[in-house]
């Protein structure tokens, strides 16, 4: 499980302020995939990379008694490392023998010659497959998942859904999402975020019903 502890999280500069999290407690079950809905800008990413602790809260404290991913699309690359030196050193942080991960990504992200240069050198396009191959190279037991990946050609497309579904049947996951439709595919858990609050709800079509009094209320079509 993933549990909350009067976590928060603002930006602040001196002209504006944006509340991501309200103060909020509260537990993200193990073994459910959980749908989370927002409108555009609401801090759906921010929230999942918080939950990755790729992000730090202003006050609070998550505990992860569960391996969960960094968010698959956005891992936070040494720009002056090579693909490969970057599987290795990621390879080593969770205690994974490197030579196997190096293989799988080299295999599954077909970068060619750039796999040994810098990620500074990278296309952003270049950048979401590598993360995407590494996150796929770790068995991880709940996956973050921000529905704008997009992640190569349609080719690979197929290939990177097909690998992750098989993923997605011994894990689970908490996707981001501004789309009930999405959701619905994959997930059997809902949680809002709205101005801030965060509300979890264990049945997803009343997670569905809030979001869309929320889109309602903004005068917004999702």
């Amino acid at each position: 499980m993933i549990e909350f502890s009067g976590v928060s999280k603002a930006y602040r500069s001196a002209k504006a302020s944006k509340v991501i999290l309200k103060p909020f407690s509260g537990v993200l079950p193990r073994g459910r995939n959980i749908g989370l809905l927002g409108v555009n800008g609401s801090g759906k990413s921010t929230l999942l990379r918080l939950i990755a602790g790729t992000e730090l809260p202003d006050r609070g404290r998550i505990k992860r008694r569960v391996r969960v991913s960094f968010p698959l699309g956005f891992a936070a690359f040494k720009g002056t490392l090579s693909g490969r030196e970057n599987c290795r050193f990621v390879a080593r942080i969770y205690g994974l023998e490197t030579k196997s991960v190096e293989r799988f990504v080299e295999e599954f992200c077909e970068l060619g010659k750039y796999f040994d240069m810098p990620v500074a050198t990278y296309s952003s396009g270049m950048r979401s497959r590598l993360s995407f191959g590494v996150s796929m190279a770790v068995d991880f037991e709940c996956y973050l998942v921000d529905e704008t990946l997009s992640v190569g050609d349609g080719v690979f497309r197929a290939r990177a859904e097909a690998v992750f579904e098989e993923k997605r049947r011994r894990s689970s996951l908490i996707l981001v999402s501004h789309s009930p439709q999405t959701v619905k595919r994959v997930c059997d858990m809902g949680a809002v975020l709205s101005h801030g609050e965060l509300r979890l709800y264990d049945k997803l079509d009343d997670a569905i019903e809030d979001y869309q009094a929320v889109t309602n209320n903004l005068g917004t079509f999702e």
